[in-house]
């Protein structure tokens, strides 16, 4: 039985996983599957479901922060327009 805090503990650790990315668009793709995700099963009410979608969403934030070390160590060459600071 999966309770209300857990459930939004995960989503608040799946968005600061996000948030490490590099790039912009990674941490805003990231952060909109997250939301549109939870937002999707807030109405759940079948405990096996809830628990199924719990399941499913521990892992991806098993595959996004695998990802985030991945991509820490391969960092990009150069910056995307989001990050260049006009001069």
């Amino acid at each position: 039985m999966v309770s209300r805090s857990e459930v939004l503990s995960l989503c608040r650790a799946l968005l600061r996983a996000g948030r490490q990315f590099p790039h912009y668009n990674l941490r805003e793709y990231t952060k909109r599957r997250t939301l549109d995700g939870f937002r999707m099963n807030k109405n759940l009410t079948d405990q096996s479901k809830v628990n199924e979608a719990y399941a499913e969403a521990k892992a991806q934030l098993v595959v996004v922060e695998r990802t985030v070390k991945l991509y820490s160590l391969y960092p990009p060459k150069t910056k995307n327009i989001m990050e260049v600071k006009l001069q």
